[in-house]
């Protein structure tokens, strides 16, 4: 057997999966070692993909080309968009899904890959010659050739399982950890850090007493995450549950504090702020008197539920005794505790926007290794660095998303220019543009620049071009066609708007807030009759047009800023200034620059530490 590669990618997780999927899908020669070829694609925490600006990533990934959104589809047992109350900009899709048939439909989506390859062993050791990486060693002995080096490792570089006072080596509880990796990088002069996650016990649902607790069905509408027409959600739909921590829960969890390992000096490392255990949330918010938890199935036909909203490292006595306070859950019987890991991570500044670092080249570094939570920031980077390793082997431009084309693109900007000094969650606070990176509009975005990469094939480019044909008929009928006020004035007062004086078109009609497309068209014939002859994905296209029109002043403002800012960008700036010679800038920028070493005017601008008067002086010393 030839051992030798365009690409290795280590680790199948959801960084490495996309990473080898990508990197194979552009003509790479690629092979993915992992340790458990039965658990590619494993959902090591809650059984869900999405959320709040999560969601944004995996239709992005879906719109390049990636495979995140039609697994989260084919496996999905609840499908929900969050934060409708709120603007479109705010819309983030989320499914539940059957932890067991995600395995699945990623192993189908591997095995199935031209040019992708699979090897069950261990990685133990990188080998280099002339500053580049040039393959691996595995626990097994074998040498492995490769012209360049996907590291996803995830949790498992020198994984330590917490559960109280009890520590166990481990990537996830009952899984090997993975050693040497680390130490080698550091011993060539990269800067690496421990960082904390964790995870809730897992209930068998038939101990549950759902009477007691409020259900949260899903939606049963069009959206999906995948843009494919023929990628549906087929599993059966089940419902979440929501219940309640108390005083008393709370209570005992305090008495457990002197055995938690975040309290009692055990764990030291950086844990994440917006996704705390259940024992920090009770010193963190002292006064608050319960807190929400999810009860989420983790299967089709599976009895078991993640406790979302409990995550613990306590004893697991403690754990039991507090759950059985909460209401529903008197009698629930555990699976498993719930645990905290600590693992090892390098600081992302080390790299550069294609993920390479800067070290040693043809390396790349995806997912939490760079210091990021969620399968979906993990994916994201896995399907930028795959593109990156293609491009370094066999020549082209390298690709990057700019903050203003994408969630992954502000999720990369953000770790190298930045760093992490917690765990790195997206949000769409973290997004200066997120008007313009809506869920509803990531094809239109990023398909085309997708299929220019090889990874959107034809049947994507046929859907985009359809969609943008039928969009723009149904803009120019609702530019033409007018309203006279005695035709639609009945309709305006019944819905609190104030009455027409003169004819006007849809088109600026529908500015209106009180109501949208579909109203308006059972108030128009004439409308109603054009949005049913839209041939197909007729509710994904009625519904971009609404949010299209509704918010195209603000998508204008926001396209303008981008633009004007974009000019920063554009300006070059590594290699064109030494440093330590301008006495004009303060210390810490100095200090910062020399560290980083910006690509541009508007990576520098992004630098912590790095002030407005710092890049006039750096302007002016490039003659701007």
């Amino acid at each position: 057997m030839d051992f030798k590669y365009d690409i290795i990618v280590i680790g199948a997780g959801h960084a490495g999966n996309e990473a080898a999927t990508t990197a194979a899908n552009m003509g790479s020669k690629t092979l993915l070692i992992t340790m458990d070829m039965n658990k590619i694609g494993q959902m090591s925490c809650n059984p869900a993909v999405g959320g709040v600006a999560k969601g944004q990533i995996v239709r992005e990934i879906d719109a390049l080309g990636g495979q995140m959104g039609i697994v989260s589809d084919q496996s999905a047992i609840q499908f929900r968009m969050l934060n409708r109350s709120k603007g479109p900009a705010m819309w983030s899709p989320r499914t539940q899904n059957d932890r067991n048939q995600f395995i699945q439909e990623w192993i189908k989506i591997v095995t199935d890959t031209p040019n992708l390859y699979i090897w069950q062993d261990t990685v133990k050791q990188l080998t280099f010659k002339d500053g580049a990486v040039t393959g691996v060693i595995t626990a097994l002995g074998i040498e492995m050739k490769a012209k360049a080096v996907i590291l996803t490792a995830g949790t498992f570089l020198s994984g330590l399982i917490h559960i109280g006072k009890t520590q166990m080596m481990g990537g996830r509880l009952a899984e090997p950890a993975s050693y040497g990796i680390t130490e080698q990088l550091q011993s060539m002069g990269f800067a690496t850090d421990r960082m904390k996650t964790g995870t809730p016990c897992r209930i068998d649902g038939r101990t549950i007493d759902f009477s007691q607790t409020a259900e949260q069905p899903g939606d049963d509408d069009f959206h999906q995450f995948s843009y494919l027409e023929d990628v549906k959600r087929v599993m059966p739909q089940r419902s979440c549950w929501i219940t309640y921590t108390n005083e008393q829960t709370h209570e005992i969890l305090r008495q457990g504090l002197d055995d938690s390992p975040l309290y009692n000096g055990q764990i030291v490392s950086i844990g994440p702020r917006y996704c705390p255990s259940i024992e920090t949330k009770i010193v963190t918010f002292e006064d608050k008197i319960s807190h929400q938890l999810f009860l989420e199935p983790e299967g089709a036909y599976s009895h078991e539920y993640y406790i979302n909203g409990f995550s613990s490292s306590l004893p697991y006595d403690i754990q039991i005794r507090a759950l059985h306070t909460v209401k529903g859950l008197e009698n629930a019987q555990l699976y498993r505790p719930g645990y905290a890991i600590e693992y090892d991570f390098f600081d992302p500044t080390q790299l550069l926007h294609t993920l390479e670092t800067k070290k040693i080249k043809n390396l790349f570094f995806a997912g939490q290794v760079n210091g990021t939570t969620g399968y979906e920031e993990a994916a994201g980077q896995g399907l930028i660095a795959g593109a990156n390793a293609h491009i370094n082997c066999h020549g082209g431009k390298p690709f990057t998303l700019a903050r203003d084309e994408a969630y992954i693109g502000v999720l990369i900007d953000d770790l190298v220019t930045k760093g992490v000094d917690e765990p790195y969650r997206m949000f769409t606070s973290r997004a200066e543009y997120r008007i313009l990176l809506r869920q509803d509009d990531a094809d239109m975005r990023l398909t085309e620049k997708g299929a220019a990469l090889g990874l959107a094939k034809a049947d994507r480019i046929g859907q985009l071009n359809y969609k943008k044909e039928e969009l723009n008929k149904l803009f120019e009928f609702m530019k033409a066609h007018s309203v006279k006020p005695n035709q639609i004035n009945d309709f305006l007062l019944s819905v609190n708007s104030s009455e027409l004086r003169h004819g006007t078109r849809l088109h600026d009609l529908l500015l209106r807030p009180q109501f949208g497309i579909l109203e308006l068209a059972e108030a128009v014939p004439a409308l109603k009759a054009k949005i049913e002859a839209i041939p197909k994905r007729t509710e994904e296209i009625v519904e971009a047009a609404e949010i299209i029109i509704k918010y195209t002043g603000y998508i204008e403002r926001e396209r303008l800023i981008a633009d004007k800012l974009q000019r920063l960008e554009n300006i070059p700036l590594k290699g064109r200034i030494d440093y330590n010679t301008v006495q004009s800038i303060s210390t810490e920028a100095r200090q910062k620059l020399l560290k980083i070493n910006p690509e541009t005017i508007g990576h520098a601008s992004r630098i912590p530490g790095i002030s407005p008067n710092d890049i006039n002086v750096l302007l002016v010393l490039l003659g701007r």
